[in-house]
């Protein structure tokens, strides 16, 4: 093995190495730290992050990638050295003074976000939020300057922090679709189910529904010797090999809401744990980015949990687990699990109604990097949008509309996609998976998953980064991210009742 690339794989360990400490510190102060551990546990942090920010600019970095990059010995290392060199320029094309700028700018607005999102502030808000704006469009100028070739427009740039290999032109043929499609969808679907309500009747204790999720978990492939699930205010997924943490929350009114988090959350450590092993510690050995991670998490909620065989299955554990469950059949919970109503809050939305909350946000966001929008205009903005895609108005409510979300306090702009390109592409690689298995939903009235956990580490998981996202979408399903397949299963799905 020639010695630059050797240096280059000591030298990604060590950052891996303090990234696995960085994972669990930050999971621990969301999930068990006492609230007087913040000050020291977030100086901790800031330490660690800054030592992990100088080891990955190390100049002598760019000096080894250099070298391994002229003279790669397989495919297999040219593809790493990529990888690598990817993370390095990413690191190392901003300039210090605007990482902090940016960090200081954000951490204020998400503050002070929280409060004035309470308090229906958007005045108060604008001013912190139109800094956090223009210090997001220099950093996105400043990527797009390090790869002038590749990003066509500063949005671009940061849209590839988390969907790497997806353009945005891409993306906005896609939307575009969807647009056109899913309104009337919605419109139709409510029609059909106007009369039923959503909720379930009855106290659900939390206690019986932490051993019923670790059932589900268990069942969807949670491995509890490499992983752990516990509780917290919203639901994530972290860790590392080994090492799994998965949250959720529960509610003694609804049931079936946790447990679709944790299928959701299971996913997303499916995907990690499957990830190559030999290429542990290398940035090729990593998920290939944030629409595929999520993907994987909706496949696991939606493609397997709520398919009606597997919840017929499941059915019967629900009843063991939560007497007060015993009222509804598998029937009943099916049908409440799809209830499609428009509403104002994404985190709340239906599946139908999900994408029309992204786009929304996509061309705003896409708009606002550009420089095409102001930050001023915003509530207008989001106002016009929701009432041509939702039939919603949020005039003078900022609280239910440009405030709910968290994403754009600190600059997270070009994230929102990712939710949406994952939904596409997990209808379309459980397309591909049924078409080679016939026998699908026999597998799924069994409780059986392990040929879509197997289908899954072949075709996606063992991949990691050695293809970009829509080469391995095509080389798992024949073609690239298809809208078509997402609008034919909720048609199926939500209009024929047959899922």
């Amino acid at each position: 093995m020639d010695a630059p690339y050797k240096q280059l794989e000591d030298h990604f360990q060590r950052l891996s190495h303090v990234a696995h400490a960085l994972t669990f510190l930050q999971w621990d102060q969301l999930v068990m730290m006492p609230p007087r551990g913040n000050e020291a546990r977030s100086e901790a942090i800031a330490e660690l992050s800054s030592i992990y920010h100088d080891t990955l600019t190390d100049p002598a970095l760019g000096d080894l990638l250099e070298k391994a990059r002229s003279h790669p010995e397989t495919a297999e290392q040219s593809a790493s050295v990529s990888e690598m060199d990817r993370e390095y320029r990413w690191a190392t094309c901003i300039p210090t003074d605007l990482v902090k700028a940016k960090s200081l700018a954000g951490s204020k607005c998400e503050h002070q976000w929280r409060s004035q999102r309470q308090n229906n502030d958007w005045a108060g808000f604008l001013v912190n939020f139109k800094e956090v704006v223009n210090l997001s469009r220099e950093e996105a100028q400043a990527r797009q300057s390090c790869r002038p070739d590749q990003f066509f427009t500063p949005y671009d740039a940061l849209l590839d922090l988390y969907c790497t290999g997806d353009s945005s032109d891409m993306i906005s043929g896609i939307f575009t679709t969807l647009k056109k499609n899913l309104p009337p969808l919605v419109s139709e679907v409510v029609s059909k189910q106007a009369g039923r309500t959503r909720l379930f009747k009855g106290q659900f204790i939390i206690e019986s529904q932490r051993q019923l999720n670790r059932k589900l978990a268990t069942l969807l492939g949670f491995d509890f010797e490499a992983g752990r699930i516990d509780e917290s205010s919203h639901p994530f997924s972290t860790g590392d090999v080994g090492d799994h943490r998965i949250t959720s929350r529960y509610r003694e009114s609804d049931f079936i809401d946790a447990l679709k988090a944790t299928a959701h959350e299971t996913g997303h450590a499916a995907y990690e744990g499957g990830l190559p092993q030999k290429w542990k510690h290398k940035p090729l050995g990593q998920a290939r980015n944030m629409s595929i991670h999520e993907s994987q998490s909706l496949l696991f909620e939606k493609q397997i949990f709520l398919t009606k065989p597997f919840l017929n299955y499941f059915t019967p554990t629900i009843h063991a687990h939560l007497e007060a469950s015993r009222d509804y059949s598998c029937e009943q919970i099916w049908l409440n699990s799809i209830k499609v109503s428009p509403s104002l809050i994404r985190v709340e939305a239906d599946e139908v109604c999900y994408p029309l909350h992204v786009i929304l946000r996509y061309e705003i966001e896409s708009a606002l990097i550009n420089g095409t929008m102001e930050a001023a205009d915003l509530p207008e903005v989001w106002d016009d949008k929701i009432q041509n895609y939702l039939g919603l108005s949020t005039a003078g409510n900022f609280r239910d509309g440009c405030l709910q979300d968290i994403h754009w306090t600190d600059g997270s702009f070009g994230y929102f996609p990712a939710y949406t390109l994952g939904a596409l592409n997990a209808a379309q690689l459980f397309s591909a998976f049924r078409d080679q298995h016939g026998d699908w939903q026999e597998m799924l009235s069994k409780g059986d998953i392990s040929p879509i956990l197997n289908w899954l580490e072949e075709h996606i998981w063992s991949k990691g980064r050695l293809l970009d996202s829509q080469e391995l979408i095509v080389k798992a399903t024949g073609e690239p991210t298809n809208p078509g397949y997402f609008i034919d299963y909720v048609k199926t799905r939500y209009l024929q009742e047959s899922y």
